[in-house]
C-alpha cells in the first residue's frame, strides 16, 4: 500500500470515540499505509466498537499508563498481539485526564492530590508510554507524537490542565534530548479545540468557542478534528526527518493573534 507511512506501524492511544482526533489519526495512517495497532483503558468494549469503523481491522491492548505491570509488558504484549516482525515506528500520546475539582475555575483551591494525578496521567505519562514502547522502536528509531493544547498562556476554566499541559510540552522537550541519539524524535501537536468527549468534561469548554470565532485568522471548526490529525501522521512520518522537540500549532492560528 502507497502512502507517507507505508511499511511503518504505528501504536495509537486514546481512541475513544468517533469524534476524537486520536481516531482520526489512527484512520488517516492506515489511509497514509501504516499498520495500526491500538491502546485502551477502562471501557474496552467501547474502544472496540469504535475500532470497527476504521478502515481495516486494528488489534487492542489495555493500558493504563499509571499500571507499572501494564507498562512493563507492553512491549511483548504488542509482540504476541502481531507476531512475526514485531517493531514499532511510531506513538500517539493521546492520554490526558484530571479530576474535576482541578478544572472548572478552582485553581487556587484544588488540593495535591489533584494536581499530581492531572500532571501524571498527562504529562509524565508521554515519558512513560515512550519508554514502554521504546524496545520496539530502538533498532530502527522512529517518531512519538503527543496532542497538546497551548500552555503559554492561562485558559479560562482550563486550571491545572494547562500546568499540566505545560509540564507535558518540556516533558516532550527532555524526551526528545535523551531518545534522539537513539534516533527517535518526539514532536507535539497543538490542536485548537475540538468538542470531543474530554473536552465535555471540562467546565466551562464553550467559553472556547468565542475566542477561536474572534481571532482565529484561518477559522476554526470545533466539529472537525482531521487537521490535527493530518499533522499528526506527517510528524510520524519520514517528511519530517530531523524535526523534534517541536510544537506544531494547528489552531487556526490563535496562538499568533493577540487580540
Amino acid at each position: 500500500m502507497s502512502g507517507i507511512l507505508a511499511g511503518k506501524r504505528v501504536l495509537v492511544t486514546g481512541v475513544l470515540m468517533e469524534s476524537s482526533i486520536a481516531f482520526h489519526a489512527a484512520r488517516l495512517a492506515q489511509e497514509q499505509g501504516a499498520e495500526v495497532v491500538l491502546t485502551g483503558y477502562g471501557r474496552l468494549s467501547l474502544v472496540e466498537r469504535i475500532a470497527k469503523r476504521l478502515p481495516r481491522p486494528a488489534p487492542l491492548i489495555e493500558l493504563d499508563v499509571r499500571d507499572k505491570g501494564h507498562l512493563d509488558s507492553l512491549a511483548d504484549r504488542v509482540r504476541e498481539s502481531v507476531g512475526g516482525d514485531a517493531r514499532l515506528d511510531g506513538v500517539v500520546h493521546s492520554i490526558a485526564f484530571a479530576p474535576q475539582d482541578a478544572l472548572g475555575g478552582n485553581f487556587l483551591e484544588t488540593g495535591w492530590d489533584s494536581v499530581a494525578t492531572a500532571v501524571e496521567v498527562s504529562a509524565y505519562s508521554l515519558k512513560s508510554l515512550a519508554m514502554a514502547c521504546l524496545p520496539l522502536m530502538e533498532e530502527r528509531g522512529g517518531a512519538v507524537v503527543g496532542l497538546d493544547f497551548d500552555a503559554s498562556t492561562a485558559w479560562p476554566a482550563y486550571d491545572w490542565m494547562g500546568v499540566a499541559k505545560a509540564a507535558l510540552e518540556s516533558t516532550s522537550r527532555y524526551v526528545a534530548r535523551d531518545l534522539g541519539p537513539r534516533g527517535i524524535r518526539c514532536n507535539l501537536v497543538a490542536a485548537g479545540p475540538i468538542k470531543t468527549m474530554a473536552a465535555k468534561s471540562i467546565p466551562g469548554f464553550e467559553t472556547f468557542r468565542e475566542v477561536w470565532r474572534t481571532r482565529a485568522p484561518i477559522g476554526w471548526d470545533l466539529s472537525d478534528p482531521e487537521p490535527a490529525a493530518r499533522a499528526v501522521v506527517a510528524l510520524l512520518s519520514d517528511w519530517f526527518p530531523r524535526t523534534t522537540g517541536e510544537i506544531v500549532h494547528v489552531d487556526g492560528g490563535v496562538h499568533a493573534i493577540g487580540a
